[in-house]
């Protein structure tokens, strides 16, 4: 199974007049990091970055000036996302102005069949939060130590640690994928690999002997119903 974690940064709050002015995305297969990764700054056009949401990401206007329009990015973008699941924490709003930016393009909308979102994932999981992606950092032991303003990329990949952690940590995603021309195949079958073992020579006691007679005069104490009995 593919995924693609993935975050924005706008011009501001309102999906309708603000714009898209940064992707960030991880590439997962089979929940398990690939190594690819999308990453673009766009140009809003006339649109400029509302204070407030330039206090939280830090991007200018006058970073923007030179980066291409979301028009110029699109087919990388959706060449990217061609048959992945798109995950992202409070998804709603991220797809709210990703759709909106296919729809002045004439695009179609991503369906919400599509997309996954760990915030829901989380309240789920974590009932009494707190589940911003910060929390979940902390509640999972993740360093965010460099996350001073929020970033796409960044973030996508803080939350692709966080949402392997939530489906039950690194361990769900051993295996062993099928490779062709040294990439994972989409929507392969993992073949789980049996890890266990005989060891050569058997571990020494860590018991005495005396304290194994001491627990055995117990056990008789106890009579042949004590369930120490049944395994001895």
């Amino acid at each position: 199974m593919r995924e693609i974690i993935f975050d924005t940064e706008t011009t501001g709050l309102e999906f309708k007049n603000d714009r898209v002015i940064e992707i960030g995305g991880i590439e997962l297969l089979n929940h398990f990091p690939t190594g690819r990764s999308f990453h673009v700054y766009i140009n809003p056009g006339d649109r400029r970055v509302h204070p407030d949401a330039l206090a939280v990401h830090g991007i200018t206007d006058d970073f923007l000036k030179d980066k291409p329009t979301f028009d110029r990015i699109v087919d990388e973008l959706l060449e990217f996302f061609d048959g992945a699941r798109w995950v992202a924490h409070n998804a709603s709003f991220d797809m709210s102005f990703i759709n909106a930016e296919f729809e002045r393009l004439g695009r179609p909308p991503v369906p919400a069949e599509g997309v996954i979102d760990t915030l829901a994932l989380a309240r789920r999981k974590h009932p009494m939060g707190p589940n911003s992606l910060d929390a979940l950092c902390r509640r999972y032991g993740i360093d965010n130590s460099h996350r001073t303003k929020h970033g796409a990329l960044l973030d996508s990949e803080l939350l692709a640690e966080v949402y392997i952690e939530m489906l039950g940590g690194r361990q769900a995603a051993f295996g062993l994928m099928p490779v062709e021309e040294g990439r994972p195949q989409h929507g392969e079958e993992v073949e789980v690999i049996d890890v266990r073992y005989e060891r050569l020579r058997a571990l020494p006691p860590r018991i005495s002997a005396t304290e194994q007679d001491g627990h055995a005069a117990l056990v008789a104490r106890l009579g042949q119903n004590a369930i120490w009995a049944k395994y001895s």
